[in-house]
């Protein structure tokens, strides 16, 4: 009989290349971390802006395409370099489990949202109003995007390679409060905002990956959460929005932020909050019960990697 245990399989945390077993493994690591986030930046950010540039602001069908090529383009790269300086395939970018994946992601953070959507509205602490069917292209590109390279720098880089130098525990704890620290200059962020993104995505979407040893479920889980946010419901995105929408929702007058979400978003309500830190804490508790966040907090490697005293110098 298959059980949960059955599926996904350990995070392949690279022990070749640049992290060979061996001394300064720590230090080798971390100067790999901050090389490879520059790099996936560089290939991104300045291809996406040239694409963008040439073309009509206008034309958002366009627009669309330019960010669903730049997020290829990040995907392309990262494989690249995993290749090339970790010398192993790319397996968390897997690709004969990406579709089914990424389809259970995209349900995961449509229905994720919906919920929390329910109870704002329902506690009276959101209202929506129904706008009609308006272009969906800019708020798919915007999300598209973001699900794509948030999700390859901040698990596939910063989760991994830390879980590679110092353990699962410094791994999650780290990524995920640079993750919520990183969005507090956005519009409408405070403390609280910060820490509920680092709970509900920093620890949630790093869940997903060190189940399933893959990065599609969370990549669908942060597009179909942000496009089901800005787009379907017309809320804001971390205190930013994506342009034409199904709805408008907004806080009502009067209510706590921290129960509404206020101008940074519904991710920032007791609400969100709830709902995603019991889905997340669900999967690492299942992560933990099949043995994929190492042994002792110590890194998973191939059977065949021998770890030395020194690797831990």
């Amino acid at each position: 009989m298959t059980s949960f245990a059955d599926y996904g399989r350990p995070i392949e945390l690279g022990d070749r290349g640049i992290l060979k077993p061996g001394r300064l493994l720590w230090l080798r690591t971390i100067a790999w971390l901050v090389g490879f986030v520059f790099l996936i930046v560089l290939s991104f950010g300045p291809l996406g802006e040239a694409i963008g540039g040439l073309l009509s602001k206008d034309d958002h069908a366009l627009q669309f395409a330019a960010k669903a090529l730049g997020a290829v383009v990040a995907l392309c790269v990262y494989i690249v370099l995993v290749r090339f300086v970790e010398q192993r395939p790319a397996t968390e970018l897997e690709m004969k489990a990406a579709a089914s994946e990424l389809s259970v992601g995209l349900l995961l953070g449509l229905l994720m949202f919906c919920a929390v959507m329910a109870i704002l509205v329902g506690g009276g602490w959101n209202r929506v109003e129904i706008n009609g069917l308006n272009p969906a292209w800019k708020a798919a590109g915007s999300a598209i995007e973001a699900g794509v390279v948030e999700e390859l720098i901040v698990r596939g880089i910063i989760l991994r390679l830390l879980w590679r130098a110092f353990g699962p525990a410094v791994a999650f704890a780290g990524s995920a409060v640079l993750f919520g620290a990183g969005h507090l200059p956005n519009p409408g962020a405070s403390l609280f905002a910060a820490v509920c993104v680092a709970l509900e995505a920093g620890v949630m979407l790093g869940a997903f990956y060190a189940f399933t040893g893959r990065l599609w479920v969370s990549i669908g889980v942060h597009v179909a959460w942000n496009f089901t946010q800005g787009y379907v419901f017309g809320a804001a995105v971390s205190g930013g929005h994506l342009g034409t929408s199904l709805a408008t929702s907004t806080a009502v007058p009067g209510q706590a932020e921290w129960l509404s979400g206020g101008a940074f978003g519904p991710e920032a309500s007791l609400a969100a909050l709830v709902v995603c830190s019991a889905v997340g804490f669900t999967t690492l508790w299942a992560a933990w019960k099949t043995g994929r966040l190492g042994p002792h907090g110590r890194a998973v490697l191939r059977p065949d990697a021998a770890i030395p005293a020194a690797a831990q110098a």
